[in-house]
This record gives structure tokens, C-alpha cells and sequence, in this order.
């Protein structure tokens, strides 16, 4: 049974008994395609005007480390080494049945400090309700938490989606953030995250 998590409230991922946390698996899903007729006949003629959504996070270690999991700067991370989070790929079109995936190596629980899960319209116009975006949060020690919007802002290209922190290095809180940015840096100056931002491709 899924848990549908609502705004500002937390849960907690903790270890097992007799394993840890494994790997905790962050789903993206979303409808590329405008509604209405003429946004999808321009989108079906011409190849354009769809939605393409990035999946992300900023990351802060133990060590002090900071940095970002994202396609775009293909900045893909790793499960084997820090930050011992890794993106999987980039999914250009929301058509894939997968999505994209987030994955935080849960084991390595003692060397992470935060994580902000987040995504952006990297292109097409910014329209959220459309994109009718949905994520799904997975681990093997509990029940799937699902977040959504709570409602639609489509002045602003950038969604916080959950901050993930860690708990005595016993168990990850989750809180469901649901707030729109305009762009990275204003979402990293309302996390007090301090990273050096520049223009990036993919």
C-alpha cells in the first residue's frame, strides 16, 4: 500500500533488524503532451511543444562535500562512491514507461547528511498541471510514498520536491517540500545550500 505524503509532514526510511536501509529509489513520471487541440496538433505535426521534465537533487555529506545529481551538466553521480547517489538517465520525452530515476545508496547512511530532491522544466513551456508530474519513493524496509503538487504555479520553472535528511544514522526523514523556484540558485539560497552556480547543457 502506498502512502500518499502531504505537505510538511515527515516520515522516516530506518534500517531493518538485520540489514540496512538499501538503496532508496526516486521515480519521476509525467505527461509530456500540452492539453487542448491546438497545443497537441503543434505537438504531433511539428515535434514540438512538449514538456520535458529533469530530475535532481542537491546533496550535502559528512564530510562537507556538496554538490548536484542532475542531467543537465551530466552530473550522474555514483552508488559505489560519494555521493553515492546516482541519476540513471535522462528521459528527453515523459513518454518512457520508467521515468527517471533517483538512487541514494542507503548503506552509506553514515556518510550523508541532506539531500534535496527536486525537478525542473528543462524545456517546453512551464505548465505543471499539464505535466501532471508524480513521484514515487521506494525502499525495501517500507511502504512506497507518493508525492505530487499540491497545486500549480507556472510562472516558475523549478520544484522542490522533498528534503531528505539523516536521523542518527538509523533512518532517512522525509518531507515532502512541494514549493516552486524560479531557478536553481533561488531554490539553493532557500536551502542554505552555498554551491557556485553556472550555465549548463546537456
Amino acid at each position: 500500500m502506498a502512502i500518499r505524503l502531504q505537505k510538511g509532514r515527515k516520515v522516516q526510511l530506518k534500517k531493518a533488524s538485520s540489514t540496512g536501509i538499501g538503496q532508496v529509489a526516486i521515480n519521476l513520471n509525467w505527461n509530456s503532451t500540452p492539453s487542448g487541440f491546438w497545443p497537441n496538433l503543434w505537438h504531433y505535426l511539428l515535434g514540438v511543444g512538449g514538456i520535458d521534465l529533469d530530475l535532481g537533487c542537491m546533496y550535502e555529506l559528512k564530510n562537507g562535500d556538496k554538490g548536484t545529481v542532475q542531467a543537465l551538466g551530466n552530473k550522474f553521480g555514483s552508488l559505489k562512491m560519494p555521493p553515492y547517489i546516482s541519476l540513471d538517465g535522462d528521459d528527453r520525452t515523459g513518454e518512457s514507461a520508467e521515468g527517471e530515476n533517483l538512487r541514494i545508496e542507503g548503506n552509506q547512511i553514515s556518510n550523508i547528511k541532506r539531500v534535496l530532491v527536486y525537478t525542473f522544466i528543462y524545456d517546453g513551456v512551464a505548465n505543471w498541471r499539464d505535466a501532471d508530474a508524480i513521484v514515487t519513493i521506494t525502499s525495501k524496509n517500507s511502504e512506497d510514498l507518493i508525492i505530487k503538487p499540491d497545486s500549480f504555479d507556472s510562472q516558475y520553472t523549478m520544484f522542490a520536491i522533498a528534503l531528505i535528511e539523516n536521523v542518527n544514522d538509523e533512518a532517512f526523514s522525509i518531507e515532502k517540500i512541494a514549493q516552486y523556484y524560479r531557478n536553481h540558485i533561488e531554490l539553493d539560497r532557500a536551502f542554505h545550500w552555498g554551491l557556485n552556480w553556472r550555465p549548463g547543457r546537456k
